[in-house]
């Protein structure tokens, strides 16, 4: 069965679901029930959240796997719980609840209006994704009292996720059905600028439609028309191969050697089978279109056999993987030219992150929050309860007086602020839609009659029309606006992997492809700054 044909078949199941999920209770309820409806479940997730007059959900990676319950269904089913909590993915969460803090200080944008959030762990899963975008536009209350304005925490206007292509394809899918707004900060599949498929998405990241086409570039700079491709097997990988055969030889007249597609997993006959295609082939330009994953298991073959003098390029996926930049593969992957999500800085955020307390988030200290997750991942203790035999074996409890300075991890290094930039843009498209929602004046609106939209009664198709129109410049510089499809202006850097003579390695900036609104796409490159793992830039190509 085709991924395609798989695909439609969980979205409809999914939608019966959502229909089950939604009107049983209101139907069972209404002979127990006078002005009541009762949800069937909860879902109690991971998460993060404050309140305000208008609410912004956010899906995030914060642990990146799960362990699926039992399903006997002898018993009530039990969530799946998540673990290896990932301290990359709380600093996104964490960027968004500081964008959010500085819209609400700021006077001129959104005032007499407060912003809150509720932020969900989705621990890198679809099915707990899709709980938690359901959580966000349905709310989590077990009894909503019917009256003509709705009691409880209102649902959210907007939505910032999610990182993944596939989830964002799933939960956009259905999302799109209420015409709410979904803006990603890190779903690069070409496929989610369909308008017709998913209407009321957006995204801060560009489409990997120009990607593809920041890789064509370069090849034409350096006259590289005869390349390999691998991709890994998913949307990401798919789409982005459908790019390359459709685009490349009408750009510059290159040709693709072979296309081969990463297993998921280590398959190491599969992985032998195609490290021996790159071997044999007389491209020695090599472009991967996959996941840091894919990348460790397909460098212990290339390593295996000795494959070297290849001219890696890498998609924005695996660029920046410290993983891949050690002494023993530098040999191999030294001189890699590589795509880079734009990096931005955010003044203000780290201070943000040092003042994060457990005792400041006093409405999430059930043992189930992403504050609480980070202060036992990072201090090694344990917020009492304790697991029994913790205190036994020596474990330590928390306090939540610990000090986050007094530690080493990534939580503070805002020197490399990347999917965080694209969360904060995100986070402020939200805001301007809204704030020049606000700034309609009655009789002069762009609805039914010149109508406008209100606060108290807004609804998500409203605030689409403004998101369409959003036009912005970031304290960094950046423009964001989004065209027709939902994408913002592509820009990337351009990254260098050098071999440094003492062993090092470091990943350098050598230039940027960016497209503005009147001046189209344009490659920048300092080639004098390019570190090359051979004599000569002009490989057999």
């Amino acid at each position: 069965m085709n991924q395609g044909k798989v695909m439609r078949i969980f979205l409809d199941t999914s939608l019966l679901s959502l229909m089950l999920f939604s009107c049983f209770p209101c139907a069972v309820s209404s002979s127990l029930y006078s002005s009541s409806c009762q949800l069937q479940g909860q879902f109690n997730l991971n998460g993060m959240h404050k309140t305000g007059d208008v609410i912004l959900g956010g899906l995030f990676a914060v642990n990146l796997f799960s362990t699926d319950p039992d399903l006997a269904f002898t018993s009530e089913p039990q969530l799946p719980t998540c673990y290896s909590f990932d301290i990359i993915g709380f600093r996104q969460a964490q960027t968004m609840a500081f964008a959010i803090d500085e819209i609400n200080r700021n006077s001129n944008l959104l005032p007499n209006v407060t912003l809150g959030y509720s932020l969900y762990d989705n621990c890198g899963q679809l099915g707990i994704g899709f709980r938690a975008a359901l959580s966000l536009v349905s709310g989590q209350e077990k009894q909503v009292t019917l009256e003509e304005n709705c009691l409880g925490t209102p649902p959210v206007l907007g939505i910032v996720g999610d990182s993944s292509s596939t989830r964002s394809i799933a939960i956009s899918s259905l999302l799109g059905l209420y015409r709410v707004s979904m803006v990603s900060y890190f779903s690069t599949c070409s496929c989610l600028s369909d308008r017709q498929k998913f209407p009321s998405f957006f995204r801060t990241i560009p489409s990997d439609a120009f990607q593809v086409n920041a890789m064509i570039q370069i090849l034409k700079r350096f006259g590289w028309t005869w390349a390999g491709l691998i991709i890994s097997d998913d949307d990401y990988g798919f789409h982005a191969a459908r790019s390359f055969h459709s685009d490349l030889g009408p750009a510059g007249g290159g040709c693709l050697a072979y296309t081969e597609i990463l297993p998921w997993g280590d398959d190491p006959a599969e992985l032998r089978r195609i490290v021996d295609v790159m071997r044999k082939s007389t491209a020695r330009v090599v472009i991967v279109f996959a996941h840091e994953s894919h990348m460790i298991n397909l460098m212990k073959e290339v390593v295996r056999q000795n494959v070297t003098g290849l001219q890696w390029m890498a998609s924005e996926a695996w660029t920046l993987a410290d993983v891949l930049q050690t002494p023993h593969l530098m040999p191999y992957l030294g001189g890699t030219l590589g795509i880079a999500i734009r990096r931005g800085e955010i003044p203000g955020l780290r201070d943000f992150l040092l003042q994060i307390r457990p005792d400041l988030h006093h409405n999430n200290t059930d043992g189930n929050s992403m504050v609480n997750q980070f202060w036992e991942h990072t201090f090694q203790c344990r917020f009492a309860p304790p697991p029994a035999g913790w205190v036994e074996a020596g474990g330590e409890l928390c306090t939540g007086q610990e000090v986050i300075e007094n530690v080493e991890n990534e939580l503070v290094d805002v020197s490399n602020l990347r999917p965080e930039y694209n969360v904060y843009k995100a986070v402020y498209a939200l805001a301007y839609a809204l704030d020049d929602m606000l700034q309609c004046e009655p009789g002069r609106g762009p609805f039914s009659n010149n109508t406008c939209a209100h606060l108290q009664s807004l609804e998500p198709w409203q605030l689409v029309y403004y998101l369409e129109k959003v036009n912005f410049t970031t304290a960094f510089g950046d423009q964001v606006s989004f065209d027709e499809n939902g994408d913002s202006l592509p820009i990337y850097d351009i990254m260098n992997w050098v071999w440094l003579p003492d062993g090092r390695s470091k990943i350098r900036r050598v230039g940027e492809v960016k497209r503005s609104a009147f001046k189209g796409e344009k490659l920048t490159l300092d080639e004098d700054k390019i570190f090359w793992n051979f004599e000569s830039k002009q490989v057999n190509s």
